[in-house]
């Protein structure tokens, strides 16, 4: 069994001072390791109709891709405004200090499409709420938001109340 938070760098200060970012990129760089995430991830899912798998911008698509492909899925790209080529639909959250919006091509997902929706991290849950609330609106049925690493402390797990939530580490207050 891999203990994937040894492969989780902590990088004090970044993107500002007082943030503890979690980098992935030790982790994504050992292939068994890479995979074995991918599996963990999965494993909640694995023999359920999936029509699409939701990726959130940037390195949610980097586990969402793979696991789309795994699903026989589509895959469907969840960015910030400005970044898809299409008609958009879009779903604002709240941050800190303002908002923000992210979209996806008004017709990735069809009406009755079994979506999973995947991300690297949740903490706040603003964005992971937005691309449920996309999904929504876009007429698919969300059958789980799914994450590598959840940030216990930042409680974004309540932003997602009527959603089956998938961690594979755990970071808590300590």
């Amino acid at each position: 069994m891999i203990d994937f938070a040894e492969y989780i760098r902590d990088v004090p200060d970044f993107p500002e001072p007082g943030i503890v970012f979690k980098d992935i990129t030790p982790l994504l760089g050992h292939g068994d390791t890479f995979r074995a995430s991918l599996d963990a991830i999965a494993a909640p899912y694995e023999g359920m109709q999936i029509d699409a798998v939701v990726g959130i911008e940037a390195r949610g698509f980097i586990f969402a891709a793979p696991l789309a492909q795994r699903f026989n899925a589509g895959f469907v790209p969840v960015r910030k405004p400005g970044k898809l080529p299409w008609q958009v639909s879009g779903q604002e959250y709240a941050l800190e200090y303002g908002t923000d919006r992210l979209e996806a091509h008004s017709d990735a997902i069809q009406p009755g499409d079994q979506v999973l929706v995947v991300d690297d991290v949740l903490a706040t849950g603003g964005t992971g709420a937005a691309a449920v609330g996309l999904v929504r609106e876009l007429g698919g049925q969300v059958l789980g938001f799914a994450v590598l690493i959840e940030l216990d402390f930042l409680g974004g797990r309540r932003k997602l109340p009527d959603v089956e939530v998938h961690t594979v580490v755990h970071y808590g207050d300590d």
